[in-house]
Order: structure tokens, then C-alpha cells, then sequence
């Protein structure tokens, strides 16, 4: 079982950046496609990035294309999230996810329902004030 700890959150102006940073523990991630997801109360948990196991496929909601970017280091057994040009909207609780399987790169429907996770991160707030 992996264990996956968010850091990085905050209270930032509108227009402003955060990195977030997904630790994993337990074992390695690095055969696993990784994702960010956010939720705010009273909304269901909602998808905003992935990254294949090799890094070399990405996938982002609309609202964050261009300003978001998902990267990560396997020899550090981590993912990131750079966000930029933060707006009010993308105030939530921001969680990190890892595929239940190895080597594959879900489909974006898959990707949307969160079928393909296998675990959790507790999640860290990101505030963005206007």
C-alpha cells in the first residue's frame, strides 16, 4: 500500500503561483500514472491533471490548460503541480492520486470518474484571495 502526503498549499492573491508536492511512500510510484484532483464543500471531487509513469504523457481539464503544469521526479518517488496565474475558482482542497495499475495510461473518461485511482493523499487547502 503506498501512502501519498500533499504539501505545498496555501493562501495566495489572485494571479499569483503555488507548487504542490506529492510524496510517496510504501513503494514506488514510478511504474504508476500519478493525478491531482480538487474539491470544494458541497462538490464532488473533480479531476485537474495526470501524468503517465514515464512522464511522458500529460492530461489536463480545460480550466487549468495553460496555467497548470504536472511533473515528477521518480528517483524522489514524487509529483508536482505548478499553478500559475491562480484565480478564485481554483480555491479547493487539492488531493494526489496514484493508478491501482502498473504501466498504463487511463482513458479520459477513466481519468474523469477516478476509476483508475488506487490511493489517496489526505489533501492540502490552496486559497486564492482576488
Amino acid at each position: 500500500q503506498v501512502q501519498l502526503v500533499e504539501s505545498g498549499g496555501g493562501l495566495v492573491q489572485a494571479g499569483g503561483s503555488l507548487r504542490l508536492s506529492c510524496a510517496a511512500s510504501g513503494r514506488t510510484v514510478s511504474t504508476n500514472a500519478m493525478g491531482w484532483f480538487r474539491q470544494v464543500p458541497g462538490k464532488e471531487r473533480e479531476f485537474v491533471a495526470a501524468i503517465a509513469w514515464n512522464g511522458g504523457l500529460t492530461y489536463y481539464t480545460d480550466s487549468v490548460k495553460g496555467r497548470f503544469a504536472v511533473s515528477r521526479d521518480n528517483n524522489k518517488n514524487t509529483v508536482y503541480l505548478q499553478m500559475n496565474s491562480l484565480k478564485p475558482e481554483d480555491t479547493a482542497v487539492y488531493y494526489c492520486a496514484a493508478d491501482r495499475i502498473s504501466f498504463r495510461w487511463p482513458s479520459t473518461v477513466e481519468f474523469r470518474i477516478a476509476s483508475w485511482v488506487g490511493s489517496w493523499g489526505l489533501g492540502t487547502q490552496v486559497t486564492v484571495s482576488s
